[in-house]
């Protein structure tokens, strides 16, 4: 491990201890050797004491910087899987980070754009509007159409923070890829992944590739709105994109003040994250409370606004079949068939028993269903499941889990709308609409109308195509009748050699018996017999 590194893993532990986390963990876990050597840690006493333990645990994650706060931003939305205290000051992680200099920022946007900031905008605003882990937002107004819009800026000197941070998690995942071989949670790939991912945020022009793709998937619809981006002004550091105003999906009284149908509001979250999925195989994979507000206009009809876009995810078609398909069997308990998907997938050993496989998972999972569908987490059921299929060897897939992550924000923020929101019923007619739209006649008529115009092109080519492949077929059979002919010889060639090799050995044997008796025979029978392995040889050596 380098300098670097040790520092990092000192400064985690350090913060740790500092806020006095250590104290969250129950004294039954915690051996007298650990408690002694804790204690022993004066100069890393909890200098936190008379904050809570939420407050403790969010301030640690502000100063352990990005990677943590992401980490924090994702267990806000859990509040079924938290305590209030730890989940309401978590929530404070998703857009009150605290901000850099507004002059600093100004300074990168002119450095970005070459000109200063007068040149291109009529108003800046140097207070930020919102600050996040990776970045922060000022507001501003365009001076060629004088649309407000924001300016998302990186925050100084980050990346060096995240590379330290991704160069620590590599290496722990490569010591326990080394000390447990056939490690099924794959460490190494899953922190591969994660590193993408931050990666992928701190370019912003590769946030504003993903929100117009986003938008246009959703272009006039009624459900979500997605900012419009000005590319011309974005820079790999910032992103000027349009202004947009709307309730922070968080704010409950503000949404029951305008008027909102949260229930309708809760539905709608659900059928945008399905149709990302099984639709576009293209998903807003960060869709924390920070990221999402809803419109003020047409409560009754409401429409969710999505921001931030730095973390997508896609899918294969056979990675959504067999999704669709799973929750599907999950909606029916039909745990034979959640068994046989994973092992035709891949997702465990092709030698696991689907009996007992099968068998594992009604143990597990028969007792949350006894309790009201609208009453279950669908995040506790895919826990259950991960848990009992790691039983039977199943290894993480790393293109999912982004979308795991993101099924555990859409749960939670629809549960915190509409806490009798039944994710189940929402989403089962439409993955079974999705399915019959991939099997059977309406998806061979489907696929006809996408190859339709492929085919049309082809057509006029084909005369040329079917005579060009007779052509091919006749010059292959005269190619395998010639080598068929030149086998044949070889192997006749080798039948006569390999019996004048076999007559000369045999004259050869009987000369030498007659030798002593029948001289001028037997050096006769020598003669003919050397003839006959000449002619053989001759015969064997040649091509």
């Amino acid at each position: 491990m380098i300098f670097s590194e040790w520092r990092r893993f000192y400064t985690i532990g350090s913060q740790l201890l500092k806020h006095g986390l250590d104290e969250l963990i129950p004294q039954s876990w915690k051996p007298w050797p650990v408690r002694l050597l804790r204690s022993s840690l004066f100069w890393l006493r909890n200098r936190h004491a008379k904050q809570n333990r939420g407050a403790r645990l969010r301030l640690a994650f502000e100063k352990l910087g990005p990677v943590f706060i992401k980490f924090g931003q994702m267990l806000s939305t859990r509040r079924d899987l938290l305590p209030p205290d730890l989940a309401e000051e978590l929530a404070l992680l998703q857009d009150r980070v605290p901000p850099f200099d507004g002059n600093e920022a100004r300074k990168q946007i002119e450095m970005a754009l070459g000109c200063p900031i007068e040149t291109l905008f009529t108003e800046f605003d140097p207070k930020p509007l919102a600050s996040a882990s990776v970045a922060q937002v000022h507001t501003a107004r365009l001076k060629s159409t004088n649309e407000e819009v924001v300016i998302k800026v990186i925050r100084p000197d980050i990346r060096h923070v995240i590379f330290d941070d991704i160069k620590l998690m590599r290496l722990c995942a490569r010591i326990i890829a080394t000390l447990l071989p056939n490690n099924r949670l794959r460490p190494v790939e899953v922190v591969e992944e994660y590193r993408r991912t931050l990666l992928d945020e701190l370019n912003l022009m590769s946030e504003a590739a993903n929100a117009i793709q986003l938008r246009r998937n959703f272009e006039n619809s009624a459900e979500l709105y997605v900012p419009k981006i000005y590319s011309d002004y974005c820079r790999e550091n910032i992103l000027v994109m349009e202004r947009i105003y709307g309730i922070p999906v968080s704010d409950i009284e503000a949404l029951k003040a305008n008027g909102t149908n949260l229930k309708l509001l809760a539905e709608r979250g659900v059928e945008v994250f399905f149709t990302q999925v099984f639709r576009d195989s293209f998903f807003h994979a960060d869709m924390h409370p920070g990221n999402v507000f809803v419109s003020y206009e047409h409560p009754h009809d409401p429409q969710w606004i999505g921001i931030d876009c730095g973390i997508v995810g896609t899918l294969n078609r056979q990675d959504k079949r067999y999704l669709a398909e799973n929750f599907l069997a999950f909606f029916n308990r039909d745990y034979r068939k959640v068994a046989e998907l994973h092992v035709k997938s891949g997702w465990v050993p092709p030698e696991t028993k689907v009996e007992e496989f099968e068998s594992a998972l009604r143990t597990v999972l028969e007792p949350i269903f006894a309790k009201p569908l609208a009453e279950i987490s669908f995040g506790h059921v895919l826990l259950n499941l991960f848990n009992t299929a790691r039983r039977f060897n199943m290894q993480v897939q790393p293109q999912l889990v982004l979308l795991q992550k993101t099924l555990l924000y859409v749960e939670g923020l629809g549960r915190q709308l509409y806490p009798q929101l039944d994710l189940w019923q929402t989403a089962k007619p439409f993955l079974e609409r999705w399915l019959r739209q991939q099997i059977g006649p309406q998806a061979a008529w489907q696929t006809i109308k996408e190859k339709a115009p492929f085919w049309a092109e082809k057509l006029p080519e084909i005369p040329d195509l079917v005579y060009d492949a007779l052509n091919q077929i006749q010059h292959q059979q005269h190619l395998m009748q010639g080598l068929y002919q030149q086998q044949h010889k070889h192997q006749r060639r080798n039948a006569q050699a390999q019996y004048m090799l076999g007559t000369g050995g045999a004259l050869l044997l009987s000369s030498v018996l007659l030798f002593p008796t029948y001289q001028t025979t037997a050096i006769a029978g020598i003669t003919i017999s050397a003839f006959c392995w000449l002619r053989g040889w001759w015969k064997l050596t040649r091509r």
